[in-house]
């Protein structure tokens, strides 16, 4: 390879890392705006005397989230499994308020 291409090669390798730095930092304050939300579910849930986990609600969501990840061109498995581990925690912390 030449000293250009190496040189441009770096470069490129640059913009991509800088691009998945910026989406990292989307993805976690995506995460913590989508907590606050839940955390304030969670409250309303401990409140109001109802289950801290909405089998129906979850399922409904990790299907949107399948089809979504279908068109994002992304493994719905993994969306799967990366909404599944939100969700946990999610409801963790609603157990968290209920006691």
């Amino acid at each position: 390879m030449t000293q250009d291409a190496t040189t441009r090669a770096a470069e490129v390798l640059a913009e991509h890392r800088e691009s998945i730095d910026r989406l990292d930092a989307i993805l976690i304050y995506t995460l913590g705006e989508r907590f606050k939300h839940t955390q304030a579910v969670g409250k309303l849930k401990a409140e109001h005397n109802l289950p801290p986990s909405d089998p129906s609600r979850e399922a409904t969501q990790i299907a949107r989230l399948e089809d979504l990840a279908m068109r994002a061109d992304l493994d719905p498995d993994f969306a799967k499994k990366l909404l599944r581990f939100v969700i946990d925690e999610v409801i963790r912390h609603h157990e968290q308020h209920q006691s």
